[in-house]
């Protein structure tokens, strides 16, 4: 009964589905976007064939372990940005934004550098297959020159964000998803006079979107005289109390992505010595699987800044509901979209022109992925939204990478290289980790520790 009452009020209180609507659905559909580019570059390398397509996904591995680092100096940044806005603190918000931009372009050289100098033996990391590791090298080499200017963007959107500006990220991810597609269809194909560079063409086209999107970020930020148009010497100069609240909350986010994204990158390591088709459905399915997850990005997003400005207000009562709230809310959507991963993940597959191998082995992937959905998103929602939202972020490091590295990888590496299993097997092996860590976040959130002001011994 206590359950139904709470999905009763849930869909009565419209002020609360409205905030949460005005902040998920932009920052899903901007999600969307980037991950609809993804589908398309890889749909226009495809046409290159298997090997290209798998060294190009393998390539981008190193990118996502990338912006798992980055995602975790933005997601802790915006812990303290939702809290410090929530009582209008504009001062610190923009000490957060100072911090963070140092972090994120020193951990920008340390992926950038050996990704330029050496990229063949980068990629010999993921893969043991001489043609695709040449074929990921080649993108490599210049695709992780967008990576600093990728920190700074993914930074600054995450604090608008918790500064309730969630619009604009949305129109300049499209117009550089625009100019990614522009360039990759005349660079790689070699229209409109240019040459057909191929692989070489795609990373030039996402290198020139990224530095486009940070120009429009910039643009937007300081020509609208957002909070977040500081002068440079707001950025700098800490109290003693703010570096230790950002310590205390932002370090741990940042190791729990680093952590967990190494651990996930681990199964691409045994993903990648299971021959190239494995790789290639694999990369497919997860591109579509993407599609889905941008819907609980952006209702993770809405959690961590509507707790995140009533935490920081001091409204913990406000806040324990909302969390609630949100978590049903995600449930009921995970079922539906769970359902379209089940009963229509062929028909997703089919816009792809691969194998009959590939294509079965994809589809197979997308019945796991749906099975294991509720799980999976109840995670994201729960640790992402709501137990950083109060600086449980700790707790949330020792669960993601305990999960990952206890239970995760070692399934993965079981499945593909003892037990020599099909993909979409080895694939539900790893998923196995979700299960455990929902019923362990579970019971943390219940516990309230999360319910917290950080804001207190700062401001």
């Amino acid at each position: 009964m206590k359950r139904l009452e709470t999905i009763k009020t849930l869909f009565s209180d419209r002020i609360f589905l409205r905030k949460t609507v005005i902040i998920a659905v932009p920052v899903a559909a901007q999600a969307l976007l980037n991950t609809v580019t993804n589908m398309i570059d890889t749909m226009m390398i495809g046409t290159l064939g298997e090997t290209v397509i798998a060294g190009v996904g393998l390539a981008n591995k190193v990118f996502f372990v990338f912006t798992l680092l980055i995602f975790g100096i933005a997601s802790g940044a915006s812990v303290l940005g939702a809290q410090f806005w929530g009582i209008q603190d504009v001062k610190n918000i923009r000490k957060v934004l100072g911090l963070s931009l140092v972090l994120g372009l020193l951990g920008s050289l340390l992926f950038t550098i050996p990704s330029f100098l050496a990229p063949r033996l980068v990629m010999g990391i993921f893969t043991n297959s001489a043609a695709s590791g040449a074929a990921g090298a080649e993108y490599l080499r210049l695709a992780c020159l967008s990576y600093p200017f990728t920190a700074v963007t993914n930074i600054y959107v995450a604090l608008m964000r918790s500064t309730e500006r969630v619009k604009t990220p949305v129109v300049t991810s499209l117009i550089a998803i625009l100019v990614n597609i522009t360039l990759n269809y005349t660079l790689i194909f070699g229209h409109f006079g240019a040459p057909a560079l191929g692989v070489t063409g795609a990373a030039i086209a996402t290198l020139t979107a990224r530095v486009v999107e940070m120009l429009c970020i910039f643009t937007y930020v300081y020509g609208w005289k957002t909070p977040l148009a500081a002068r440079i010497t707001e950025l700098f100069g800490y109290s003693r109390a703010l570096l230790k609240q950002y310590v205390k909350t932002v370090l741990p986010v940042i190791g729990n992505e680093f952590m967990w994204g190494l651990g996930v990158t681990m199964y691409s390591l045994a993903y990648g010595r299971m021959g190239d088709a494995a790789v290639a459905a694999i990369t497919i399915s997860q591109t579509i699987q993407d599609m889905i997850l941008v819907f609980f990005q952006g209702m993770s997003a809405a959690a961590a800044v509507i707790l995140g400005n009533e935490l920081g207000a001091g409204r913990l009562t406000d806040a324990k509901r909302d969390a609630s709230r949100i978590l049903w809310l995600q449930l009921l959507l995970t079922f539906v979209l769970g359902a379209v991963c089940i009963f229509a993940g062929n028909l997703l597959v089919g816009i792809y022109d691969v194998s009959e191998e590939v294509f079965r082995e994809a589809s197979l992937c997308m019945l796991v992925y749906g099975l294991f959905m509720p799980f999976k998103m109840t995670n994201m929602v729960n640790i992402v939204g709501v137990l950083r939202s109060g600086g449980d972020t700790r707790f949330c490091l020792l669960l993601d990478s305990g999960s990952v590295w206890f239970i995760g990888v070692p399934m993965s590496f079981l499945g593909a290289l003892v037990l020599r299993l099909p993909i979409h097997l080895v694939f539900a092996m790893t998923l196995t980790e979700d299960v455990v860590k929902c019923f362990v976040a579970h019971w943390r959130y219940k516990k309230y520790k999360w319910l917290k002001n950080l804001t207190v011994s700062v401001s």
